[in-house]
């Protein structure tokens, strides 16, 4: 269901979605680059049919896309102090919300949304439990993982053309140095955006089913 909630002294939208139980750990899922769609909706679905509930915040404040361009250019409008308070409105709205039964909340999302869940994590480290980051990319929205506390799954695609090995090896080596707790899983043979069933050019189910079941268990594991 869509809700709405404060963000920095104004109101924003999001989409929720409450286990049958009633409730049950809380997971923010950041959008990709084409804003609140259908997809993201459906994976908070997904997640509260194993029991979280989760919150998709709408970081375009009500405007999304399926053209690559205005996708490019409304990702690259985002300004670091608005996507802080977004964050944050988010974080403290999930936490408070009755149908959120953990103390902390987890943060995922997919490709710009991966890079917003480690921001997430790094921006807010006292209130995020884990962090899974889906090919995250954002060139100006760079997480200072040295304040990183939750533990942190990373996925990603052999094929991507914007997260490659070099960029995935040099967040390795960030983390690492930071002794920070990480683990990354590279699929074979996949490309960027290969979590998202809405686009068969990219979509591989083999992949998806298995990164989506890691981070299921990722998630159950250190948000409780």
């Amino acid at each position: 269901m869509r809700v709405t909630f404060p963000c920095g002294g104004h109101p924003t939208t999001g989409y929720l979605a409450v286990p049958k139980s009633g409730s049950g750990p809380g997971v923010l899922v950041f959008q990709e680059w084409w804003g609140l769609v259908p997809q993201i909706e459906r994976t908070c679905d997904r997640l509260a049919d194993v029991g979280f509930t989760a919150l998709a915040p709408d970081m375009y404040s009500g405007r999304s896309t399926t053209n690559p361009d205005e996708a490019g250019r409304m990702m690259m409008a985002l300004e670091v102090p608005k996507v802080a308070a977004d964050v944050k409105g988010a974080i403290e709205y999930l936490a408070a919300h009755p149908a959120c039964s953990s103390a902390k909340v987890g943060a995922t999302g997919f490709c710009l949304g991966g890079q917003l869940a480690l921001f997430a994590a790094c921006t807010y480290p006292s209130k995020i439990g884990a962090c899974v980051d889906f090919y995250g990319v954002h060139p100006a929205i760079q997480p200072d993982v040295t304040k990183l506390r939750a533990p942190l799954l990373g996925v990603f695609a052999e094929k991507d053309a914007y997260v490659n090995a070099q960029v995935v090896g040099e967040l390795a080596a960030k983390l690492t140095k930071a002794k920070k707790t990480f683990e990354f899983k590279t699929y074979e043979g996949v490309n960027h955006a290969f979590m998202n069933e809405s686009r068969p050019d990219v979509f591989d189910a083999d992949a998806a089913l298995d990164a989506w079941n890691r981070a299921v268990d990722f998630l159950q594991s250190h948000v409780k």
